[in-house]
């Protein structure tokens, strides 16, 4: 019976970098998770600042690879929001390309994805539902309780439309961030998987070894596709506070 060359669910493991250590039990740690964070913060700010530091008529790779970056976030925020979403560009931009930088360098051999830690996608989740909460209710005060009831719906009904509303309003950072988890986590167990049959094989796993460039290129659409999911769910949630039902 073959073994994989190593347990595949060590890559997630947290490990501290740099720990400082306040009072007994209490520490403050940089993580491999926090330093792939801040590279993936500076893989973006440096693509877009080196693509654009000159405009030119024709423009270069890089400068189509950033262009491509921004019209997608653009064209989320407009086909989901419309024009006044603009104003709330920024923000999907950022965020649709912090996820999709850390997704892909996640990819890279020896490398972490911070992107498959439930906690992380949890938190950014949890902190997108109190924006979008606040933005909601500063729009339209005593009137985002429409949320929970849509205007028109017969009366009659309110016991069972309102708690299934809560419930389902309430349960949109976890659903945000555990679709991005699962498909994070089940892609790179795979990968690993599969990794250790082509190592323990040897010459003979050069069909397993197939197989692991084609897992990859699916990782590398999948990290594509689930940014691109991300943000667009934002955006679907910044409508609804804007627009309510």
């Amino acid at each position: 019976m073959f073994q994989v060359a190593s347990d595949p669910l060590q890559q997630f493991q947290i490990k501290s970098l740099i720990g400082v250590k306040l009072t007994d039990g209490i520490n403050i740690d940089f993580t491999n998770s926090a330093l792939w964070m801040v590279l993936s913060v500076m893989a973006v700010s440096g693509l877009v600042l080196w693509a654009t530091r000159t405009r030119t008529a024709v423009p270069n790779r890089l400068q189509i690879v950033v262009e491509m970056l921004y019209t997608t976030a653009q064209n989320l925020v407009k086909l989901t929001i419309g024009n006044e979403g603009m104003r709330y560009f920024p923000f999907i931009f950022t965020l649709f390309n912090f996820i999709l930088f850390g997704n892909l360098l996640g990819l890279i051999p020896g490398s972490f994805t911070f992107t498959s830690h439930l906690a992380v996608n949890f938190f950014i989740a949890f902190m997108i539902f109190i924006y979008v909460t606040i933005l909601g209710i500063i729009k339209h005060r005593w009137g985002f309780l429409r949320t929970f009831f849509p205007s028109g719906a017969p009366i009659a009904f309110a016991p069972l439309i309102v708690p299934i509303e809560i419930l389902s309003y309430f349960s949109k950072p976890v659903s945000l961030s555990v679709r991005l988890f699962a498909n994070m986590v089940v892609g790179h167990v795979l990968l690993k998987i599969i990794a250790g049959f082509v190592i323990t094989l040897g010459i003979a796993g050069i069909v397993p070894w197939v197989g692991l460039v084609a897992v990859n290129a699916l990782e590398l659409l999948v990290a594509g596709i689930q940014a691109y999911v991300f943000a667009i769910l934002t955006c679907i949630y910044i409508n609804d506070a804007l627009h309510l039902h």
